[in-house]
């Protein structure tokens, strides 16, 4: 899928730099013809000499060098390629992107490209959740950027949470998808998945039995077409998979959040089991038992995310799929579900207990339609996706 393809990699100032070898080797191995360009805070993680003998291409690394303008002016590099990676994407380069800024080569090559581009952010935990760089992020999804990790895990710091860089396979899967021919080509798919965790206190929540599977089954499905696939999750079982944006959260209004932030798309699905109420008030203490009883816990409802998107007045998806995950009278109950939020399609799924479902690597849904109702075998859970963006691609068609 990347043999022959032209990748411009731009290497960005940070610890994480040293994980780019191995990426360029993974890229190599597939046929990938990958051109690098280093800023020069990269050159301080990782030797330039390095990085073009593993690409067996010339690397680039001023704005100002008479020889490189004179072979290939940057205009004409940023615009070689079939994409545009960069990796490790700092806070700086990120910011450079966001406000157009283009005072070295690499930010003057993202200014100047008209390839898509896919980064990879790199940075400590309170950097990626400052203010800052939180609007940064939401201007460059908007402006058609797409993302790649970050993870969670162990910093080069000493601190841990959401910043460490994708590993190398991961990156090569999300452009693998990328520049995937298929049937969804050029359309931006945003799908929902998990559970969401709604807080009691600082250790107990609320949450359901949802494992994951089905949404990330359905989001892979999705990449398998060439679909640009925005991927939000719950904590759930089943790691994300890979090819897609991932962005993760813990309650409703965050999944609700995510959500307005990815849009627009040409089609949204909800498979996320969103818990319908929160506590209202959550302790910021852990509860305690007490002679005084049991505590007392006052409920609020969440917001309804499907029916939010379903009913907007303006860039409403083309295409809304709801699922209805019920215990009893399915189909009737799910009919109803469709015409109460506004949604074009709903899956709807019988979760008691006794058919194993409900984080099981099965299932059966019937798929409700304006056409009316169509009733799909017992199979895996990746069969039924495999399924469902087939048909999805069909509609967008």
């Amino acid at each position: 899928m990347l043999r022959s393809k032209k990748i411009l990699l731009i290497i960005g100032g940070g610890i994480a730099a040293y994980k780019t070898l191995d990426l360029i080797r993974r890229l190599r191995e597939r046929g990938a013809d990958v051109t690098p360009v280093m800023t020069h805070a990269a050159a301080e993680f990782v030797t330039p000499l390095s990085v073009s003998a593993l690409t067996g291409n010339k690397l680039y690394r001023d704005l100002f060098d008479l020889t490189d303008e004179a072979e290939m002016g940057h205009i004409q590099l940023s615009r070689s390629a079939d994409i545009v990676l960069v990796a490790p994407a700092t806070a700086d380069l990120m910011a450079k992107m966001a406000q157009g800024l283009a005072n070295d080569l690499a930010s003057t090559l993202l200014l100047a490209t008209d390839t898509p581009v896919t980064i990879a952010p790199a940075m400590n935990v309170r950097m990626w959740e400052h203010p800052a760089t939180q609007r940064n992020i939401a201007t460059l999804r908007g402006d058609g950027v797409r993302f790649v990790g970050p993870n969670d895990g162990d910093m080069a710091c000493g601190e841990f949470g959401p910043g460490r860089m994708a590993e190398p396979l991961e990156i090569v899967a999300a452009l693998e998808a990328q520049l995937a021919d298929g049937p969804l080509k050029g359309k931006h798919v945003l799908v929902t998945s998990g559970p969401t965790h709604e807080p009691i206190d600082p250790v107990r929540y609320i949450a359901n039995r949802s494992s994951g599977a089905q949404g990330t089954a359905l989001a892979t499905a999705l990449a398998a077409l060439g679909a640009q696939v925005t991927f939000v999750t719950g904590p759930a079982d089943v790691p994300p998979p890979g090819g897609v944006t991932v962005v993760p959260v813990q309650t409703a209004q965050q999944m609700l959040e995510a959500v307005q932030a990815a849009l627009p798309a040409d089609a949204a699905i909800f498979a996320a089991a969103v818990a319908d109420w929160r506590v209202e008030g959550a302790s910021a203490r852990k509860l305690k038992k007490s002679k005084d009883g049991l505590p007392t816990l006052n409920f609020a409802e969440n917001p309804d995310i499907l029916a939010t998107v379903a009913q907007m007045e303006k860039g409403r998806p083309d295409l809304v799929v709801g699922f209805a995950a019920e215990t009893n009278d399915v189909i009737a109950n799910a009919t109803a579900k469709r015409k109460r939020k506004g949604c074009d399609w709903i899956v709807a799924n019988d979760v008691s207990p006794e058919t194993g479902i409900m984080g099981g690597s099965e299932n059966a849904v019937h798929l409700i339609s304006d056409d009316g109702v169509e009733d799909w075998p017992r199979m895996p859970k990746d069969q039924v996706a495999a399924r469902l963006a087939a048909r999805l691609a069909q509609a967008l068609s």
